[in-house]
């Protein structure tokens, strides 16, 4: 028979012995993930002889509140003046608001739960790694806060006297800090970069020795570039330049081609309809071409501006005489760039057609443009922002949560979109009328907690204190919309009545006292196995060992909060892993002494144990989605890690201990090591041998 084949079987030792490798392979991941020194170790050899840069591999265990430390509040929820349809609505809102403040304070993993007991509704609180308990309290407990905002269009206050004695005074100093600099490098461009290491007071720029990169596209430089564009390369700019935030010193470093720019004039007669035409405007489109090519006639480069002063149909263009300044392509509509930038400087061109109407263009000049990439010496300076803060987008009005009755999901009866339906009481109808009225073509800001949720635009004046708030919600999203405002509007009075603090000392007992307890469960069931079964007990061990190192890879990458009661699941599934071994091994031994081949007492004890190992698995796992889905966080825990022990323990019991039996079972190792107390019958020896 060939080497290629275990007898009687049909599996490919090939495919076995690759089945293995896989398996192998998948150990050292997953233990390079679970245990992570010496494939770190292997990473920095690996950059150390081919001078890579490969990152160390760092997902660390998340720890629960029992075994980091932290803080556990209790809260009880007062429902009393809520409907009972809408009790479960309001409750979720609260969660969804002290989840929302937790997370504000970078809590890693807060648990927010809520439960009742009795006819107490109670919100558990887990802050794992909070140390400050007072700082939890004043921070869940505020009151959520809804309120309606509109524009802020107040302008903002004057400056004082003395306000802008101090804005000079800081402008003058900068000022005359930078003429000394300018004068220590206008004639020594080359140690330019050295002395912004020396002299700047701005880490970031002394960080890249004042390189700002091509500023042409940089508003924040329009000034700087203004200079600079003209400047000679490699040069100090002998001048001081000045903007708003700072006084600079320049020098340039390299300029480069970008395209070109054009400065012109244009003269605009429109027709009724074209974009931006006045009421007065009558002609037809074929009136307005003819009449402009009239005016083509009688213009020249000397008497366009007049012209355009006299005739053009541009607001302001009998000031400005259809002078556009100097531009770049992306700037003008197509049409009109189409025309322009092909023209030769001082033609007039034909009647040019836009959305806007008709158009005479005068191409006064062309230039190249080029950008500047600029070193600058950058002297801070207070700007009026800095003594009066700019003014907030949205004011408050007097409608808030208080008056609002009710929100809720709804459903938009044409578009079938989902939305969410406000309803006001008769004052905060009264406030949103008048809001709406005055607003009408702005927007106005619902903020919770002082995060704006939703900024809808006013489209007319709302009466009823009947209001939907549109968008492009998901249900779920426009559901916990809902439950927000729903949240703040009520508000539902939460009362502190149970607190407790974690020190870190004991959640680190708790996890040494869990190691210990975890590694003697570990070598217990291993000697347990080796001793009944010997080679096969063996093999189980690794693949207990490749069960620990996939669970424990799983709950990094996931990651899975460990608590207590985790730890409890888990060290439980260690020992559950193994049912299926013994399962598999048990109906092994009968199958051998039925006198029947290795290789196919394997087969046939893996196919009828299956059933065993699945149904009892199986009725686990439901057990574990109920306790999950139906229980609180410490029975959550326990729940999880038992449930993805399990799946990973059904994996290692038919994949790898299946297929390690099967790499293992040659005729000599067979026959000599009398694995199951069995004396090997002569048909066992004949039909394992390979030939």
């Amino acid at each position: 028979m060939s080497k290629k084949h275990t007898p009687e079987t049909g599996v490919s030792r090939l495919k076995v012995k690759r089945r293995v490798g896989l398996i192998v392979l998948l150990f050292l991941v997953a233990g390079s993930l679970t245990y992570s020194a010496p494939a770190n170790w292997v990473i920095d050899q690996t950059n150390n002889v081919l001078g890579t840069s490969f990152g160390h591999i760092n997902l660390p265990f998340v720890l629960g509140l029992d075994l980091q430390g932290g803080t556990h509040l209790e809260y009880k929820a007062d429902l009393s003046m809520v409907p009972g349809t809408e009790q479960a609505s309001a409750l979720d809102g609260v969660r969804d608001v002290i989840e929302r403040r937790v997370n504000a304070m970078g809590v890693s993993e807060p648990l927010v739960q809520t439960t009742r007991a009795g006819d107490d509704y109670r919100v558990s609180v887990d802050l794992a790694g909070v140390r400050d308990i007072n700082e939890a309290i004043n921070m869940i407990g505020e009151t959520p806060i809804l309120e309606f905002k509109v524009l802020n269009e107040d302008a903002p206050r004057e400056l004082t006297q003395d306000e802008i004695l101090q804005l000079n005074q800081s402008e003058n100093e900068a000022n005359e800090k930078a003429k000394l600099f300018l004068a220590d490098v206008v004639n020594s461009p080359d140690v330019f970069s050295d002395k912004v290491k020396e002299s700047s007071e701005d880490p970031s720029n002394e960080s890249v020795s004042g390189d700002l990169g091509f500023i042409k596209d940089k508003s924040e430089y329009a000034k700087i570039y203004e200079v600079a564009r003209d400047a000679e390369v490699g040069k100090v700019i002998p001048s001081v330049i000045s903007d708003d935030v700072a006084e600079y010193v320049v020098k340039v470093e390299e300029k480069t081609e970008t395209g070109k720019e054009v400065s012109a004039r244009h003269l605009l007669i429109q027709w009724d309809g074209a974009m931006q035409a006045g009421a007065s405007t009558t002609r037809t489109k074929e009136e307005a071409l003819a009449y402009i090519q009239d005016i083509k006639k009688t213009v020249t480069p000397e008497n366009f501006a007049d012209k355009v002063k006299e005739l053009s149909e541009e607001p302001g263009a009998d000031i400005s005489g259809g002078d556009l300044g100097w531009f770049g392509k992306g700037v003008m509509v197509d049409a009109f760039e189409n025309a322009v930038f092909p023209q030769a400087v001082g033609a007039i061109s034909d009647p040019i057609e836009s959305d806007f109407g008709y158009h005479l263009i005068y191409k006064v000049d062309e230039r190249g443009v080029e950008d500047v990439r600029v070193s600058a010496m950058q002297f801070a300076k207070l700007t009026r922002d800095d003594i009066i803060p700019p003014p907030e987008p949205f004011k408050r009005t007097e409608l808030t949560g208080k008056q609002l009755e009710r929100a809720q999901l709804e459903f938009n009866p044409r578009s079938g979109a989902a939305e969410v339906g406000l309803q006001f009481n008769d004052e905060g109808a009264d406030l949103f009328a008048k809001i709406t009225k005055e607003n009408v073509g702005k927007p106005v800001a619902i903020y919770l907690d002082g995060e704006a949720i939703s900024v809808p635009t006013v489209n007319s004046e709302i009466l009823g204190g009947r209001a939907v708030i549109t968008g492009t919600f998901s249900v779920a999203e426009a559901k916990l919309l809902a439950q927000r405002l729903q949240a703040g509007a009520l508000p539902v009075p939460i009362e502190l009545i149970a607190q407790q603090s974690v020190g870190p000392s004991l959640g680190k007992t708790s996890v040494n006292a869990s190691l210990i307890a975890g590694m003697w469960g570990f070598l217990l069931v291993a000697l347990f196995m080796i001793v009944f079964y010997r080679v096969p007990g063996l093999i189980s061990v690794f693949a207990l060992a490749v069960y620990g190192v996939l669970l424990f890879a799983t709950f990094k990458i996931i990651p899975v909060t460990l608590t207590l009661s985790g730890i409890a699941g888990l060290i439980l599934s260690v020992g559950m892993a193994v049912d299926a071994n013994v399962l598999i091994f048990e109906r092994l031994k009968e199958e051998l002494r039925l006198k029947k081949s290795y290789a196919v007492a394997l087969e046939e004890a893996f196919r009828r144990a299956w059933p065993s190992i699945r149904d009892g698995n199986l009725t686990t796992l439901i057990s574990c989605m109920v306790l999950y889905w139906f229980t609180s966080s410490i029975i959550k825990g326990f729940a999880l890690t038992l449930g993805i022990g399990i799946i990973f323990s059904m994996f290692t019991a038919i994949v790898v201990t299946r297929n390690v039996l099967h790499f293992v079972s040659i005729s000599k190792l067979v026959n000599s090591a009398g694995w199951f107390f069995l004396k090997p019958s002569e048909s066992n020896k004949d039909e394992s041998n390979e030939k």
